[in-house]
């Protein structure tokens, strides 16, 4: 059986402060992707395409292990971004079973209006997360 180091209340309130922070950012990022005429989930599918390692588009497979979704809920939002025309769907040069998603011109702009506000977001919120001092275990 494992043994756990005792939590301290200092531990506990930057635990809370950490996770306040996380949900103030989550809840900034959605209010911005909205404010871009996208939806939370269209936005963290754009830059999950535009974000995959470069010189190999994901699948909706890949896009659904970033997300944390059912492969069936990837598809059904990818239908819905390539209706939208901020995804497309392509063939794999090499294995044509395999489909590629890629992001528009559209989806690009957008994509990239949002990144550079939640770059700046994220120096500025760093700062305070850079506060944060918790304790590794022992």
């Amino acid at each position: 059986m494992q043994r756990h180091r005792d939590v301290t209340d200092e531990d506990y309130r930057q635990l809370l402060e950490l996770r306040d922070g996380l949900r103030r950012f989550l809840r900034w990022s959605e209010e911005r992707a909205r404010a871009g005429g996208l939806t939370a989930a269209q936005h963290q599918l754009l830059l999950a395409v535009r974000g995959h390692p470069a010189g190999n588009a994901p699948t909706v497979g890949e896009v659904a292990d970033h997300l944390l979704l059912r492969h069936h809920s990837a598809v059904q939002l990818v239908d819905r971004a390539e209706r939208a025309g901020l995804v497309r769907r392509d063939r794999d040069d090499e294995d044509h079973r395999r489909v590629r998603l890629s992001v528009t011109e559209a989806g690009e702009r957008a994509l990239a209006s949002l990144a550079a506000q939640h770059l700046e977001e994220l120096s500025r919120v760093g700062l305070a997360f850079g506060k944060l001092s918790i304790r590794m275990a022992k």
